[in-house]
């Protein structure tokens, strides 16, 4: 069976990811796209493709692996596994997420990972997740700090910038 065009895209999200090609992950999402996770809540435009480029920019030791895609003219899917050391603690991670997408005009205007958060607080933060990455507290100040540190990051990059 051949891959139709949202399932091309979807494969040519990721195999950008795995190549921190981010010119090519800007193109893949609509101008009026929105992205959602555990930790990145309500982004919009052109900030999901800022997000990625912060996240995997300057991270050499970023691994992404993807499967099980799958998409048809309105939705998709796919699994990806990121492999990363966590930037504040060093701490070896593995996450595990499940995408969901739409599409518009032949690019992604809905975008969704959903991940264990409790799972990859305790990787992420050790004993400090193990014991309070359940809280919603502790999601609400994971939030709001990554939250303001992709639009500090937006600042400085203008072609994020709206």
């Amino acid at each position: 069976m051949n891959a139709n065009a949202n399932e091309e895209l979807i494969h040519k999200l990721y195999t950008s990811f795995q190549n921190k090609d981010f010119a090519t992950i800007r193109s893949c999402y609509h101008e009026k796209a929105t992205f959602n996770d555990p930790a990145f809540t309500n982004l919009k435009g052109k900030e999901p493709s800022a997000m990625w480029h912060m996240l995997f920019g300057n991270n050499d030791q970023v691994k992404v692996t993807f499967d099980n895609v799958k998409a048809d003219n309105f939705k998709g899917q796919a699994r990806w596994i990121a492999k990363y050391p966590f930037s504040q603690t060093g701490r070896e991670v593995t996450n595990v997420i499940h995408a969901s997408f739409e599409f518009q005009d032949g690019k992604i205007i809905r975008h969704v990972d959903e991940f264990d958060f409790y799972k990859w607080s305790k990787m992420a933060f050790g004993p400090i997740g193990f014991l309070i990455g359940w809280t919603s507290f502790f999601r609400r100040k994971l939030q709001s700090t990554v939250n303001e540190k992709l639009h500090k990051y937006i600042e400085k990059h203008p072609e994020y910038q709206k």
